[in-house]
């Protein structure tokens, strides 16, 4: 990566953790509604999973990204 890219992405990071971590607490939320004595630490393992495939589902569609 460049690094101007690198320095652009320096400051970004910070919401994008934000970002990451509101839609994981999103999912959260919906299982806790959905799933009567859910099993927490199985709920979060699946969601991040989830966002795993989701990104490499992404990363596929953008050109120049290997």
């Amino acid at each position: 990566m460049a690094k101007m890219e690198q320095m652009e992405l320096a400051t970004q990071r910070a919401q994008l953790n934000a970002d990451v971590k509101k839609m994981v607490e999103k999912y959260r939320s919906i299982f806790e509604w959905d799933v009567p004595d859910i099993n927490q630490a199985l709920s979060d393992r699946l969601i991040l999973a989830a966002i795993r495939e989701a990104l490499d589902d992404v990363e596929k569609t953008l050109p120049g990204v290997e």
